[in-house]
């Protein structure tokens, strides 16, 4: 194992130049010292994308490691999504994870799924158990959801259509996640819940991201970043200890395994799980 009691994924996303590619390659190397269950890699809308997605699923599984691919729907068309499927299954990937995905700028909302749980349902109808399909969790509530009931109905119906697990967004307070869990048990949904962890290697990035998935960055920590202003040192390390602590608090309440959002980088994640 990872010197952790429990499992850990990784996600990584897919350069777009070669040197990138290079780098990511380095990176992974230094990262399978952790003994990831599996890595994940992400998935952006239209074709582009979707090439640089499969090149580095392929990567990871020719280096002897599970790789699950991110699969959005946005656009998607039945035959588009059974020729994808086909190809991931022949490349020997076990593992999805379905979402909706992000719809580009001024784009309608197009294709034949309009839903995560739309996708996840034509999965299963189509593969049989082929594959382990996770979803997304949203600990703070969807940036676009009507209301927090309607974000764990959204949930729920996912599930329901054949999800096996889920992982989270990321998040820095642990009642959120562990409010989640407990709302979406009141509604019969019993699946591995994965906290996704977000390691703080740079504020400005992390602000930016944060306001846009909807993520919640508490005060006492956006302060203290903002106070640290481009002292980077001391950003790492406030980093380091605010999400080890995290990741504790987590792993003492007993979560299934905890997923790290790399950002294509190896040491933030590396000296975490070194001190957990």
């Amino acid at each position: 194992m990872s010197g952790l009691k429990l499992p850990i994924s990784l996600e990584f996303f897919p350069p777009k130049t070669p040197e990138g590619v290079e780098k990511l390659r380095a990176v992974r190397q230094q990262l399978y010292a952790l003994k990831p269950e599996f890595c994940s890699v992400t998935y952006g809308a239209g074709g582009s994308t979707q090439e640089g997605t499969f090149s580095t699923v392929s990567a990871i599984l020719s280096e002897g490691v599970a790789a699950a691919s991110h699969f959005s729907c946005i656009g998607a068309t039945k035959a588009s999504v059974r020729e994808e499927l086909a190809t991931l299954k022949a490349m020997g990937v076990k593992r999805l994870v379905a979402l909706r995905g992000d719809l580009p700028s001024g784009y309608g909302a197009g294709g034949e799924f309009h839903y995560a749980s739309d996708l996840v349902a034509f999965i299963r109808a189509e593969t049989g158990d082929d594959f382990h399909i996770e979803v997304a969790a949203y600990p703070e509530v969807h940036p676009q959801a009507k209301s927090p009931e309607a974000d764990l109905q959204a949930f729920s119906t996912k599930v329901k259509a054949g999800a096996n697990s889920a992982i989270t967004q990321y998040f820095y307070n642990s009642d959120a996640y562990f409010r989640f869990v407990d709302d979406v048990h009141k509604l019969g949904v019993d699946v591995p819940v994965v906290p996704g962890i977000m390691p703080i290697t740079s504020s400005s990035q992390l602000l930016r991201f944060s306001d846009a998935c909807g993520a919640e960055i508490p005060r006492w920590i956006r302060l203290r970043l903002q106070g640290f202003g481009d002292d980077l040192a001391s950003i790492k390390a406030f980093g380091l200890d605010v999400v080890t602590d995290l990741c504790d608090q987590l792993i003492t309440a007993g979560v299934p395994s905890v997923h790290f959002y790399t950002m294509n980088q190896s040491a933030a994640t590396m000296e975490i799980v070194r001190r957990l």
